[in-house]
């Protein structure tokens, strides 16, 4: 097959623990044809949805994860799979590309599904499972967020659209620094702050569970370093081996048909204890990590199922 990668460079990331490295990996010892292209050369011109990238092959060389070869335009209709994993931040551009790809999804596979990406972003999807999350409030308004502290006091606030622990503060009961800190925000962005109830269990982990179709095949354990609220790997959570509870799979399984119905292919989600915390659909991480506890091949798994619809 020809695979396209819509990501942020193929050549600087982490051998170790990039989950597109190890997808367009596994791709690549499958025998399939790799193309790199980052979202600022995507582009529509005359009726047809191009980009301006290269040929790859990936290798296990730390600091040179890709031999690039010479830079082409491509028609992407020529593509069979379409990976749309550049990392937020969730901005106009993000969303535009998503509108791009919307308009060829019906002749290539993009995954995971651009209008559900655009439509239901991490925060956002989870409101669908109201019943598996804690306390939450989505709102610019001071004294939404005001009285949502005074009702649960030790809470957790973050910007709607961030990712990777970025912006994530915790505000115990005896903090005063709401309106502070919704100034700072609400001066340098319009989107909306989420608050949710602060949950001590994180103490001992935030639980990512992958999810391949609908599928749960497994989970890390992200613990935060101490004194530190984020668990976060980049920040310096560390990753441990972990299992999957009763409650897990009772969230997976409510979650199951929505992902699927939706063209969610590789989803990775956050559980705190026994609540849903986030719905990762845009960029999701934790492949490598999750192959190495488990001594299973987790890309694996994914590209049987894009191969399988490929060919349906």
């Amino acid at each position: 097959m020809q695979i396209a990668f819509q990501m942020d460079p193929i050549g600087e990331v982490d051998i170790a623990a990039d989950s597109s490295f190890r997808l367009a990996e596994e791709a690549q010892n499958r025998g399939h044809n790799l193309f790199f292209y980052g979202p600022d050369q995507l582009a529509y011109q005359d009726g047809r949805i191009t980009a301006r990238g290269q040929d790859f092959k990936v290798q296990r060389v730390m600091g040179n994860a890709a031999k690039l070869g010479e830079i082409r335009e491509v028609d992407l209709l020529t593509f069979d799979v379409i990976w749309l994993r550049q990392d937020p931040p969730f901005d106009m551009n993000y969303i535009t590309s998503t509108h791009l790809l919307d308009r060829i999804k019906e002749d290539v596979l993009v995954v995971n599904d651009p209008f559900w990406v655009r439509n239901f972003p991490e925060k956002l999807l989870v409101l669908d499972l109201e019943e598996f999350i804690p306390p939450t409030a989505i709102s610019r308004d001071l004294h939404i967020l005001q009285t949502f502290k005074a009702r649960y006091e030790d809470i957790i606030v973050k910007p709607l659209y961030g990712n990777g622990g970025a912006g994530v503060l915790r505000l115990s009961a005896a903090d005063r620094n709401l309106a502070a800190i919704h100034e700072m925000f609400t001066t340098f962005s319009r989107e909306p702050l989420i608050v949710q109830k602060f949950l001590p269990e994180v103490a001992r982990g935030d639980k990512r569970i992958i999810l391949v179709d609908g599928l749960a095949v497994g989970a890390i354990n992200r613990v935060p370093d101490a004194g530190e609220t984020r668990s976060n790997l980049h920040v310096g959570g560390r990753a441990e081996k972990v299992e999957l509870t009763d409650r897990d799979h009772e969230i997976c399984e409510a979650l199951s048909p929505l992902l699927q119905q939706r063209g969610q292919i590789f989803v990775g989600i956050d559980v705190i204890g026994d609540y849903l915390t986030e719905i990762n659909i845009t960029s999701p991480t934790g492949i490598q990590e999750l192959e190495r506890f488990n001594h299973i091949n987790v890309a694996g798994m994914i590209w049987d199922r894009i191969e399988d619809k490929v060919k349906y």
